[in-house]
């Protein structure tokens, strides 16, 4: 079971080492600890933003930072592969309360 903001208390304290894609000053790209997908690339804001529908104004920069990485790395993994998804959770769907998009190629593992 996931905490309630493994990003903030796993990745970013660094109790859990990570395989990183792409790091800015404010925004880490890495591989998913637990794929769901062959490639699955995670990518959010250092900062604490508990999802999407959350976001304030002041957020706008560190959106656009967010979106730059989430482009380099979607770029990456289609010119790799041909294709890929990028998503984001809300609600129910959303396991860890902290923004967080996933950059996928594949069909879903298992």
């Amino acid at each position: 079971m996931m905490t309630e903001d493994f990003y903030c208390d796993e990745v970013l304290s660094g109790k859990t080492e990570v395989n990183k894609v792409l790091e800015t000053e404010n925004v880490l790209a890495y591989h998913h600890t637990k794929p769901f997908y062959p490639v699955h690339i995670v990518a959010i804001p250092k900062k604490h933003i508990p999802s999407l529908i959350t976001l304030e104004e002041t957020d706008n920069e560190l959106l656009i930072e967010l979106m730059e990485v989430i482009k380099k790395v979607a770029t990456k993994v289609t010119e790799e592969n041909g294709a890929c998804r990028v998503i984001t959770n809300l609600g129910k769907y959303q396991e860890s309360k902290h923004l967080h998009w996933h950059i996928v190629f594949g069909k879903p593992l298992k």
